[in-house]
């Protein structure tokens, strides 16, 4: 299944909205953390000028929140609709953003609460926990796919 991006545009929010309530309610619910409209708003809208649609033809199915600094990259966000979750592609788009953060020479770093099970995805594909607080773990793999502590 081959998946497109564009760039994201302010009438996407009422469907970045429903996703991120599909995707991330329960995890933010079982941190503690909030699940307003509002609160989803906040984190919709951070880094708004780095987001991509996932797009499988011309329906939207997911999030792509990449900061590209230099050689420090941040994922800020992935969330694919649940109808293509377990389908590998996810997978298939964290492949892609390594490879693209490798061949420029980039860390990748993000941020994943203890509750969301996509940890285990991201240790699959080489990132290591570097930090964590209450709620959260940092993740990061090198440009040149070692793990490492330094930034």
């Amino acid at each position: 299944m081959h998946i497109f991006r564009r760039p994201a545009r302010l009438d996407d929010i009422p469907f970045l909205l429903t996703l991120r309530c599909q995707t991330m309610d329960q995890h933010l619910a079982a941190s503690g953390l909030g699940t307003s409209e509002a609160d989803h708003r906040v984190r919709i809208l951070y880094r708004f000028d780095c987001a991509e649609i996932l797009l499988r033809g011309a329906t939207p199915v997911g999030l792509l929140k990449l900061l590209r600094d230099g050689v420090q990259w941040q994922l800020i966000q992935i969330q694919l609709s649940p109808a293509l979750q377990g389908q590998g592609v996810g997978s298939q788009l964290l492949a892609s953003t390594i490879a693209e953060a490798a061949a420029a020479g980039a860390t990748l770093s993000l941020g994943v609460l203890k509750t969301n099970p996509a940890k285990v995805l991201y240790e699959r594909f080489g990132l290591i926990v570097v930090a964590e607080d209450d709620h959260s773990y940092q993740m990061h793999r090198r440009a040149n796919g070692g793990c490492g502590n330094s930034r």
